[in-house]
């Protein structure tokens, strides 16, 4: 079958899926339960220099990683920190923003412009959720999930990530 417009070319993965053929003779997370070990969420920024288990200790299993652009705590982190707490044992949320994070930089519009001077298409419809006081944002994104009606009984926390010294600094 040939592929077509909405077949993605599988040669643009070739290096992944080589990668996990190699992942897939070793691994060892077979037979993990699906619940959180430790009974930690922790959501941080999708910043690819972010190992959130080795900069909190953890191993697969431990915890639920939750990621997106800046770490910041959305509706559907919201969803998802209720089915975490009464289906995956989590009662501790940890929200882990870092330094140098392009949405702590600077106000929206500036991602607009970036977006838009890089060839993107108007983005003033979306919500990009920056901020210029990173740790009032942080603080304001935590109170967030310990007042949220559906969530009771959860241990919330906020640090930030240096990411110069792999050092947490907690901020609430």
């Amino acid at each position: 079958m040939a592929p077509d417009a909405t077949t993605p070319s599988t040669s643009a993965f070739d290096d992944v899926l080589t990668a996990n053929e190699a992942y897939a003779a070793t691994y060892h997370a077979r037979g993990l339960e699906g619940r959180a070990a430790k009974h930690l969420a922790v959501l941080t920024c999708m910043d690819s220099r972010i190992d959130p288990l080795a900069t909190l200790g953890l191993v697969p299993g431990d915890a639920k990683i939750l990621r997106n652009a800046g770490a910041r705590v959305t509706d559907d982190v919201l969803r998802t920190l209720v089915l975490a707490t009464y289906l995956l044992d989590v009662r501790r949320v940890m929200v882990v923003a870092h330094t140098r994070c392009r949405m702590a930089g600077g106000p929206e519009a500036s991602v607009h412009e970036a977006i838009a001077g890089a060839g993107g298409p108007d983005t003033r419809s979306i919500a990009f959720l920056t901020t210029e006081d990173q740790e009032a944002s942080l603080r304001a994104d935590v109170q967030r999930i310990r007042s949220w009606a559906y969530l009771r009984d959860v241990a919330v926390a906020g640090a930030v990530l240096d990411l110069d010294t792999g050092r947490l600094h907690p901020v609430c």
